[in-house]
């Protein structure tokens, strides 16, 4: 039986450099693997290869972020393994509520985004449009940055889970999307886990690969099982059910699997709770759980 291995693919943003930035994400995760399934945390470490990070965004940014800026939230963040009253209380106030119906009148009526945006969300949908429209080819080059580790782990077997936070869910469909009806390869991703997903989204589904095509054209065809983690809050994941947008798959056989789950994220920067982090997710019970149930039934295969 070949190790198995997780991939991970962050979202937006400029992140710290690869090394460091692979540290504080491993950190993180097995923080939750050692509360929830020290088993399996245990055999991970032994075997630190196991988790590889996709690091695209230096390539799109052109710059690192600073890990001392977030150090001591993460920090903070471990200090627990589940959510303090104070993250679930914060979760819900009626100003998030608020504020994700203003999000979701925005993504059925996209005239009035302009109206909606603040100065983040404006970013984002500058970045995003760089690209869908793959400007200066950094979209494709992107993808192939991912295509590589699925490659590799395909020919040698490894079981594989991929983990895709945020935008890099919308990397992730469109690289298995162009492996399934492009490529010709022969990659079967075990396991898809997307965290903080903006899949929900009809904007973000008019610009995937594959967004024109009618039946099996229109999906990946390379995806076993599908999970899908919306922390409680988290205004990326403004639709956080992917069930009812990509149900279709499952009725053509396309996954075996395709669930989604609500969790609280309690990961705070700079005193205030941030919903959406990268950390939050991956030190999660759920993600713990999720995480190590995979490998328990890859490893006993």
């Amino acid at each position: 039986m070949k190790s198995p291995l997780v991939i991970y693919i962050p979202g937006l943003l400029p992140k710290p450099a690869p090394a460091v930035h692979r540290d504080a994400l491993y950190r993180s995760l097995m923080h939750g693997l050692s509360a929830h399934a020290p088993d399996v945390a245990a055999q991970i470490d032994r075997q630190r290869e196991a988790f590889d990070l996709v690091s695209w965004t230096f390539d799109f940014y052109g710059e690192h972020r600073d890990i001392e800026l977030d150090q001591p939230s993460i920090d903070a963040m471990l200090e627990h393994t589940v959510a303090p009253d104070t993250a679930v209380d914060e979760a819900s106030t009626f100003s998030r509520r608020l504020l994700r119906w203003f999000y979701l009148l925005g993504d059925f009526f996209p005239f009035l985004i302009p109206y909606l945006a603040d100065e983040r969300v404006e970013m984002h949908i500058r970045d995003l449009r760089r690209y869908a429209t793959d400007d200066n080819g950094i979209a494709q080059h992107v993808r192939e940055m991912l295509k590589l580790p699925l490659r590799a782990a395909a020919k040698s077997g490894r079981p594989t889970l991929l983990i895709a936070h945020s935008m890099g869910s919308v990397i992730a469909w469109d690289t298995l999307w162009q492996m399934s009806h492009e490529d010709n390869d022969h990659v079967r991703l075990d396991t898809l886990l997307t965290m903080g997903s903006p899949l929900g989204q009809r904007f973000i589904q008019r610009h995937l690969l594959g967004h024109d095509r009618l039946g099996h054209a229109r999906y990946p065809s390379n995806i076993v099982n599908w999970k899908n983690l919306s922390a409680r809050g988290d205004l990326t994941s403004v639709d956080p059910r992917l069930s009812n947008d990509f149900g279709q798959m499952l009725k053509l056989d396309l996954v075996e699997s395709l669930d989604d789950e609500e969790i609280l994220n309690w990961f705070r920067l700079d005193g205030k709770l941030n919903v959406h982090a990268e950390y939050g997710y991956l030190a999660n019970p759920a993600t713990a759980k999720f995480v190590a149930a995979w490998w328990q039934t890859v490893t006993s295969i």
